[in-house]
């Protein structure tokens, strides 16, 4: 019974120690050396499954926006330097930059229209095949 005490009071002073330590490196560190975690740089804004594989993710890192490819064989960077328009996307959500964006090249390429959603008497499906 003495060696089990022993044993408690000991890891019980070891684990204080630790804490300890650690409440002094993050309080007294030099700048940079311990990182704020609420300035975070990475942002996940939207992921889109394109099929069970494969998943398109807009990142945006220090204010410019990033379009992935990610879950293939291999990971592909669709589209860089996105402009990230903060003052509007932040009243409307997350992600929406990124739906302007398929927006855009679906009105650009002519295989949609300006709506989000295509209407029934449109020639042209979302993905560009002609419709019957």
């Amino acid at each position: 019974m003495d060696n089990y005490l022993r044993f408690m009071l000991a890891l019980v002073f070891v684990l204080g120690l630790l804490f300890a330590l650690a409440y002094v490196l993050k309080r007294f560190a030099a700048p940079g050396m311990v990182r704020n975690r609420s300035a975070k740089r990475i942002k996940v804004l939207e992921t889109l499954a394109v099929d069970p594989k494969r998943r398109l993710v807009l990142v945006r890192r220090d204010n410019v926006e990033h379009l992935l490819l990610v879950g293939g064989s291999t990971d592909l960077l669709v589209e860089s330097g996105l402009p990230a328009r903060e003052e509007d996307d932040a009243e409307r959500g997350p992600g929406t930059a990124f739906a302007r964006m398929l927006k855009g090249n679906r009105t650009a390429s002519g295989t949609g229209t300006d709506s989000p959603g295509a209407t029934a008497d449109s020639n042209v499906s979302l993905d560009g095949e002609p419709r019957p």
